[in-house]
């Protein structure tokens, strides 16, 4: 119902996302330019790298779409009169960007009257992009993707994520049932990036006890394309735009509450 709406600005997010690799792409290259401030902690920090490059697709998305709203990590919300949410994370894994690390990626979602219906997460490194629209599925640099059908947690990779809003101890119960269970986890630094695994069967599952919705939202959207389930938002009643996110192939749905969540209440 929302067609040809959604199909144009995806096109128009698939084309802003292509200078916004490249800027990425030239701060990392030049780390020792950046200047660096810290948000709420050490771990916790942003560069002039995340605000341009945000600043950058937004340039590109509000003229096409001006009645549309955004919010995003580094410049918050502005507000819209259409309907549209335009969800952006300018750079997720900056700790990862910022020390040099590879696993990091530009991150945009997109929502419709409150529903998830896009999400595109590129991948500037790797020169990845991956793409999920509602009811079109989710593709690879454009091919099909499709979360793993066989692996379990106790034979496939499970994604633990973890923030300076973490507990450390329910990290530590995380990652001891997943490994008492005969699993084995990974941890990349990059939510976004890692809910883009599971949706290409990289991951089993992926669980983080605390996300913000730039953080997740184009790659809850890709799990959901690519056959895949999830729970999100359902522990903190304070924080309607934060809270825990867990991602799973469907094989695994009885196994997620024993060994991955099970303080995590049902609902999505």
């Amino acid at each position: 119902m929302i067609e040809p709406d959604l199909s144009a600005r995806v096109e128009a997010a698939r084309a802003a996302l292509v200078p916004a690799a490249d800027l990425a792409l030239a701060y990392f290259r030049d780390l020792a330019s950046l200047t660096v401030e810290r948000k709420t902690g050490g771990q916790d920090v942003v560069s002039r790298a995340d605000r341009d490059v945000e600043t950058l697709l937004r340039a590109a998305l509000a003229p096409a779409f001006p009645d549309d709203a955004f919010l995003g990590e580094e410049h918050g919300r502005a507000e819209g009169s259409s309907g549209w949410v335009w969800i952006i994370d300018p750079i997720d894994g900056t700790s990862n960007y910022l020390h040099g690390l590879t696993e990091w990626c530009i991150s945009v979602g997109l929502a419709h009257d409150g529903a998830l219906v896009a999400g595109l997460i590129a991948v500037p490194c790797r020169g990845e992009l991956f793409v999920a629209s509602a009811g079109a599925g989710a593709t690879h640099n454009g091919q099909p993707i499709r979360v793993t059908a066989t692996d379990t947690l106790r034979t496939g990779l499970t994604g633990i994520g973890a923030s300076v809003y973490s507990v450390p101890a329910e990290i530590g119960g995380l990652v001891s049932r997943v490994l008492a269970g005969g699993g084995m986890f990974v941890r990349g630094g990059s939510g976004a990036l890692a809910l883009a695994h599971v949706a290409c069967g990289h991951l089993v599952a992926y669980h983080e006890p605390f996300m913000y919705l730039w953080d997740c939202a184009a790659g809850l959207c890709l799990v959901r394309e690519a056959g895949g389930e999830f729970r999100a938002f359902v522990s903190d009643p304070d924080r309607p735009m934060s809270g825990a996110v867990t991602a799973w192939a469907p094989q695994e749905r009885a196994d997620i509450t024993a060994i991955l969540a099970p303080e995590t209440p049902a609902g999505s």
